[in-house]
């Protein structure tokens, strides 16, 4: 069993024991249920704006603990100060060190978008990411069957919340495309050996229809990198562990970003 298998069967336990401590209807008073969403699609496209989901992660199942003590709502309002386009958050308790309260605690500060970054396998927790107000859900193509993927998808999208799809070749793109999809997330690290290339991501560019926002994630360090990625058709870029390492995440994050746009407009300038 692979580290992502072994992820899904705990959480397929973890949601059955949510399920009998909370049920939906206390899910659906939540204050954020009735709320409106903001749309991430429309915060990674904008002009004006990096294309930058900036990830706060505590741990990760390679790595072990990253930043154990950063503080969700210091760096959440640094990352948006330092010119983000929108935000992920880890709410995996076991695997991530992340809980829905960092979360909430991040929506209580920041306006942007928020990617609720966590194992989707069931309607139940796209109930709960809209009540602790997420915008957007993770579903992961690897963990989930075609047509389950797509259900989980309409129903996030009924709830109007929208959906990044993450996949890690191409056989899982070809087979998870549907239209329930905001945004399509090609993951450079290989959940089998965690070994992370960018070129994951650049043999499968192409193969993304344009109607979906393309998203590279995971191994990016260097704002050159991000350069070759837009100019291969990227929009978004999805960057955490790199920011996170940092003693000062949201420092981290200013100071890539801040150089990504300065290679960006001599890079575009003449385009």
């Amino acid at each position: 069993m692979n580290i992502l298998e072994k992820i899904i069967a705990d959480k397929y336990k973890e949601v059955e024991e949510k399920k009998s401590l909370i049920p939906v209807k206390l899910l659906e008073k939540s204050t954020f249920f009735s709320g409106p969403t903001v749309s991430m699609k429309k915060y990674v496209t904008h002009p004006e704006k990096s294309g930058i989901i900036a990830e706060f992660k505590r741990k990760s199942p390679s790595k072990g603990w990253i930043n154990a003590s950063a503080s969700v709502e210091q760096v959440s309002i640094g990352y948006m100060q330092a010119g983000a386009s929108a935000m992920s958050i880890l709410t995996d308790k076991e695997y991530f060190g992340g809980t829905n309260e960092d979360l909430k605690m991040a929506r209580k500060f920041n306006f942007c978008p928020i990617l609720r970054k966590d194992f989707v396998v069931d309607e139940y927790q796209i109930l709960e990411a809209k009540s602790i107000g997420a915008d957007c859900i993770l579903l992961i193509a690897a963990a989930l069957e075609p047509e389950k993927l797509k259900s989980l998808a309409y129903f996030a999208k009924s709830l109007g919340l929208e959906v990044l799809m993450e996949v890690h070749d191409g056989e899982e793109l070809d087979r998870s495309l549907c239209e329930g999809l905001d945004l399509v997330g090609v993951n450079n690290r290989n959940l089998k050996t965690f070994e992370v290339s960018i070129d994951t991501s650049l043999a499968l560019v192409d193969r993304i229809p344009s109607n979906f926002v393309k998203v590279s994630e995971s191994g990016i360090s260097d704002p050159n990198t991000l350069i070759h990625l837009k100019k291969a058709g990227f929009e978004g870029f999805l960057i955490g562990e790199n920011f996170m390492k940092s003693s000062r995440p949201e420092q981290a994050a200013y100071n890539f970003i801040k150089e990504f746009k300065k290679l960006a407009a001599i890079e575009f300038s003449e385009a």
